[in-house]
């Protein structure tokens, strides 16, 4: 049993890189992508054959602008490129379909030198006019070639592109075939870090045209690897791009996506050799697989929250009284010890403690059953109350085990005479109705896209994201300027205070209970060479092959 453990990244110096020119002086193309290699470990690395990769479940949608699930994410990043990369194992921005990205002095304007040779899916040329295209088109839902959803609830672009109601991008223009300037507003201090998020996938502007909002279902971009078939709650097939821009790449024949809702049965099939690939694997079976030949462990980073999320619209989660009684009545130690095995740390803010601006003078609420029952008295409810619990019916990074962790906080709250119904729905079904505000109290996490403190902070806790990303329907003005100064603010410094500031008064508000910052752990079998896992959950497997020792 081999183990692969990323490092830990720190993200907090990335805005030093937001208004720095980025050229490659490097070759992008992999090299010696020959039929056979050796990778120097004495694995004979080959081309050819199908990686099995099973998860929890399936993905909400494949237009990578109108989803917000890791689940689609994981599936268009194989799809779909943006104009800036992160490197495999952290962060920092590379080239992808821009080899160059020019800013101006006072960060007003940015212009990407675009790749030359790449063509879509279907065979149409990648060029100016196709970034231009997309860009208006995420930003305007009523666009001619809008998306699925009409209430563009889905789409984080207005979050990361804008400031309270204004869209910062003030317009794109083609200046030829590859070179598109961007001319903002205003200043957008993680400007190229959005740029790179996997939700800003190019796609081919011939089959918007050809298949309107069902290119949800039949996705056409640039990336390694092309979409063949799906079937819903069972599987999404993906082949190789053979007329992929970067030389020699990608080396499997395809990607299958298979969903396998229990870890337990994941696990089983991986024993078996049915799938090559799992993740959500429970921290009860990491001993199972590091004592099995054949297989091995992977590690992300810790680059999320999971969280118990309020619905502050609903009585009595109306009330901060009630939901700062919830945070000392849950013992998060207690939760980690049961449900993550170790793998996860205490989280008493809503960004990961590496981020900028994570304000570690907070003091977390400490677990106190009696001070719990002291604020619930001085809210009218010392003889408790009852409310439905949603619990996520599949695994997530942030959760490896939903229900158990739901059996165990309806447990703690049955001591304060708090009864918890816990309600249980179909994946799909749940974001949708926690979107719409269905919910007392929902479980849910997130996970960072772009390395980024505004993608948490901007998007689950901003009015702006309601409805959509902001399920706990959390609305403070204060907050909401202060995040706002944030995301027009280069200087890292700057940023960090605001953000600091901002968490002050969320603490206070108490619209959620942070619970933890997981290390998702995932396993395979030792076949796989390549394999790389992203801290924001969705990496490129261009570079993943299926080797012969």
């Amino acid at each position: 049993m081999k183990k692969v453990k990323m490092n830990l990244i720190s993200v907090s110096c990335l805005s030093l890189l937001l208004l720095a020119a980025c050229g490659g002086d490097e070759d992008t193309a992999s090299d010696g992508n020959t039929d056979t290699n050796d990778n120097g470990n004495g694995i004979e690395q080959t081309d050819g054959g199908v990686l099995i990769f099973a998860r929890g479940g399936d993905s909400q949608g494949l237009d990578p602008g109108a989803v917000t699930d890791g689940e689609s994410s994981r599936v268009t990043k194989q799809i779909y490129e943006t104009l800036i990369e992160f490197e495999q194992d952290s962060f920092e921005l590379k080239e992808g379909l821009a080899t160059n990205w020019e800013p101006s002095e006072d960060g007003l304007s940015y212009v990407f030198t675009l790749r030359e040779g790449v063509t879509f899916h279907d065979g149409t040329p990648f060029n100016a006019e196709a970034v231009k295209v997309n860009f208006e088109r995420w930003a305007n839902p009523d666009h001619e070639f809008a998306f699925r959803d009409e209430g563009y609830t889905y789409s984080v672009y207005g979050t990361l592109f804008g400031v309270g109601e204004e869209d910062v991008i003030e317009e794109i223009n083609v200046i030829n075939d590859y070179e598109v300037e961007f001319i903002l507003n205003e200043p957008l201090g993680a400007f190229l870090q959005n740029v790179a998020a996997s939700y800003f996938g190019i796609i081919s502007p011939a089959a918007l045209e050809e298949y309107g909002t069902d290119i949800d279902e039949n996705p056409v971009g640039t990336g390694p690897f092309k979409f063949e078939s799906w079937q819903r709650d069972s599987s999404i097939v993906l082949k190789k791009n053979e007329d992929y821009w970067e030389e020699g790449l990608p080396y499997l024949e395809g990607v299958t996506f298979s969903v396998i809702g229990d870890n337990s049965a994941r696990l089983s099939s991986l024993m078996s050799g049915d799938i090559d690939l799992m993740d959500g694997l429970s921290p009860d079976d990491i001993a199972q697989v590091e004592g099995a030949d054949g297989f091995e462990i992977f590690e992300r980073v810790p680059n999320n929250i999971g969280y118990l999320g309020f619905n502050t619209e609903v009585e009595p989660f109306d009330d901060p009284l009630v939901r700062k009684a919830f945070n000392h009545a849950i013992d998060k130690e207690g939760v980690i010890a049961a449900v993550y095995g170790g793998q996860a740390t205490p989280a008493k803010n809503a960004i990961p403690e590496d981020y900028l601006g994570h304000n570690d003078d907070i003091e977390d609420y400490e677990y106190d059953l009696d001070l719990a029952k002291e604020l619930l008295a001085e809210a009218g409810l010392e003889d408790g109350f009852e409310f439905d619990l949603w619990t996520m019916p599949v695994a997530r990074p942030y959760m490896p085990n939903p229900m158990r962790a739901a059996e165990l906080i309806q447990a703690e709250l049955s001591e304060l005479n708090i009864t918890a119904n816990i309600v249980e729905k179909e994946w799909a079904v749940y974001l949708e109705e926690i979107e719409l505000g269905y919910h007392d109290v929902f479980m849910l996490g997130w996970s960072g896209v772009n390395g980024d403190a505004d993608y948490f902070l901007g998007t689950i806790l901003h009015t702006d994201g309601i409805p959509g990303s902001n399920q706990t329907f959390y609305s403070n003005e204060e907050v909401d300027a202060l995040l706002d100064q944030a995301k027009r603010t280069v200087d890292p410094d700057e940023r960090a205070s605001y953000y600091e500031e901002a968490q002050v008064l969320i603490h206070e508000d108490a619209p959620m209970v942070p619970l933890v910052h997981s290390i998702p752990v995932l396993a395979g079998s030792d076949i796989i060479s390549g394999y790389v896992p992203h801290p924001s959950t969705s990496e490129s497997l261009k570079h993943v092959s299926l080797t012969n020792q």
